[in-house]
């Protein structure tokens, strides 16, 4: 490995992972084991080929530009575990899985995110999995690690067109939630009174158990400050469709 990126790998190496004590057990993503093997080469900044040929994508999170190097220094030509629910390839081919270095117990995922080279992906519906990883999320952002040096990494309910420039792409948003409304077979949370143009994250009719067994209960979240993060849809509004409560933190009560 050579140039920058073999510069950044060195200089990631050097420093030692810093992950939170809330971090060092993670029966929160302890799926079934799903093989194992040595990293060969890192792909990019989520995905990677081990020894037998196999390519894994990393579950959970959404990286960002530095992610490859950081993914480098961790994994890099070292043993590791899969977990997952199942071990079914995606349609490219990869295996996508919680990533275990050797006997760790905390996952690569939380000490990328740690280290701010990325977002929690709503992809795992697993509440406990899901509340480590943010965790791992929250400790960056309280430290302005990595991606949370720059203050518009969330985004502001109350500015939409701001929201729509980033369409397809994983993004989180926060704001104080002006309403919870049914129409047809969809719920709307709303942060604006323009229903066609002001920002809303909706839940489909068949996906509200899911959300709400995961402890959201959806009309109370009226008046209060929450954070919802998923993939920007134009409906003409832009829109976050939720399909686990993972996707909503409670920032603050009524």
């Amino acid at each position: 490995m050579t140039g920058r990126l073999g510069r950044i790998v060195a200089s990631l190496a050097s420093v030692p992972l810093i992950v939170a004590a809330t971090l060092a057990h993670a029966d929160g993503c302890a799926f079934e084991p799903q093989g194992e093997g040595r990293v060969v080469e890192i792909i990019d900044g989520r995905s990677f080929r081990l020894a037998d040929g196999r390519e894994v994508r990393l579950a959970g999170i959404e990286p960002s530009a530095p992610g490859q190097a950081a993914l480098a220094a961790i994994v890099g030509g070292k043993d590791v575990t899969l977990r997952g629910i199942d071990d079914a390839p995606d349609r490219y081919g990869r295996q996508s899985a919680l990533v275990f270095v050797g006997s760790a117990n905390t996952p690569v995922q939380a000490q990328l995110l740690a280290e701010g080279t990325g977002l929690v992906s709503p992809e795992i519906a697993d509440r406990a999995c899901s509340t480590l990883l943010l965790a791992a999320e929250a400790e960056a952002r309280d430290a302005k690690r990595g991606i949370w040096n720059n203050a518009t990494v969330i985004k502001n309910a109350e500015s939409p067109d701001d929201i729509l420039a980033g369409i397809g792409q994983l993004t989180v948003v926060e704001g104080r939630v002006l309403s919870v409304r049914q129409a047809g077979t969809t719920t709307y949370v709303n942060f604006g009174h323009n229903f066609t143009r002001d920002f809303a994250a909706t839940i489909s009719r068949r996906m509200l158990p899911a959300v709400e067994s995961g402890g959201v209960l959806l009309k109370s979240l009226e008046n209060r400050r929450i954070r919802v993060r998923g993939w920007v849809e134009a409906r003409p509004g832009p829109r976050i469709e939720v399909l686990h409560a993972g996707q909503i933190e409670v920032l603050s009560g009524n």
